[in-house]
């Protein structure tokens, strides 16, 4: 006798996605459960072009509502990033129902600000982790995102959350700059904060991380670890510093205790963080 379908609804919010990279997505779910285990269920909208984005606001957040209010889904991946989440996120909170409250959410990247503002009014759980086209490129980062989905796999989990009790949450370094401040920011007191970035020189990086640990809302959290920066641009000259070194500083010009690395970043690698207590 075999057990329910897990069906997961795949949204996306952000940046347009290509047609190609949809059914590379839905034939990694068919070749990854041929017995219908797993289901992935695309939008209708997926593949909708707005300028630089996946349809406009009210096609994405609309998207977004459906799918999050369907009891006949379990969960929502996200398909991809890049950016459009923000324009989107403070429109959506007012429509969604209680199935949507009990659902668990995946994303990273532009999707953080997404993650954020759900977390702030307790709409699901909402972890940072693999997104649906990074699932579809290499098995075991989508087989470690749908676990978490379906279960709650603490293998799939950031290795320092099984040690340390404290809420967490973590974030694309450029996402969290941005939304402090905004109506969408969370609050963050007494969390342990992760951070990674990808495609910034190390100059950015370091005024970013002066600008965040400015932040007096910032300054309330328990602790800081940074994840991995990658694919950084050039600098000319040579900055000097390691991304780990900069958050190092700023940690400690703030009274931010650092923490030490979180395993994430955007890569194959990266590991899925749950918001809040463990």
């Amino acid at each position: 006798m075999h057990s329910p379908t897990f069906r997961i609804g795949v949204v996306n919010a952000s940046s347009r996605l290509a047609p190609e990279r949809g059914q590379a997505i839905s034939d990694w779910a068919a070749r990854m459960w041929p017995d219908g285990e797993v289901e992935l269920v695309m939008h209708p909208s997926l593949y909708e072009v707005h300028g630089h984005f996946g349809g406009d606001d009210a096609t994405r957040a609309q998207a977004l509502i459906d799918y999050a209010n369907d009891p006949s889904l379990d969960a929502i991946w996200f398909a991809r990033g890049g950016y459009g989440s923000c324009r989107i996120a403070e429109a959506v909170i007012p429509h969604l129902n209680h199935h949507a409250r009990a659902k668990r959410y995946l994303g990273y990247s532009d999707v953080g600000t997404l993650l954020a503002a759900f977390y702030k009014h307790g709409i699901g759980t909402v972890a940072h982790g693999p997104m649906a086209a990074d699932g579809s490129r290499n098995d075991e980062t989508g087989l470690r995102a749908v676990n978490w989905l379906r279960t709650g796999d603490t293998t799939s989990l950031e290795p320092s959350l099984l040690s340390d009790p404290r809420p967490a949450v973590a974030f694309n370094l450029t996402i969290l700059d941005q939304l402090v401040g905004t109506p969408v920011e969370p609050d963050l007191s007494g969390h342990v904060i992760m951070v990674e970035e990808v495609s910034e020189a190390m100059y950015r990086i370091d005024r970013m991380m002066f600008h965040l640990t400015g932040q007096a809302s910032i300054r309330k959290c328990a602790g800081l670890r940074m994840g991995r920066a990658s694919d950084v641009t050039e600098n000319d000259p040579d900055f000097g510093m390691s991304a780990e070194e900069i958050a190092r500083h700023w940690c400690e010009r703030a009274g931010i205790e650092y923490l030490g690395s979180a395993d994430i970043g955007h890569d194959r690698d990266n590991k899925v963080v749950p918001f809040g207590p463990r």
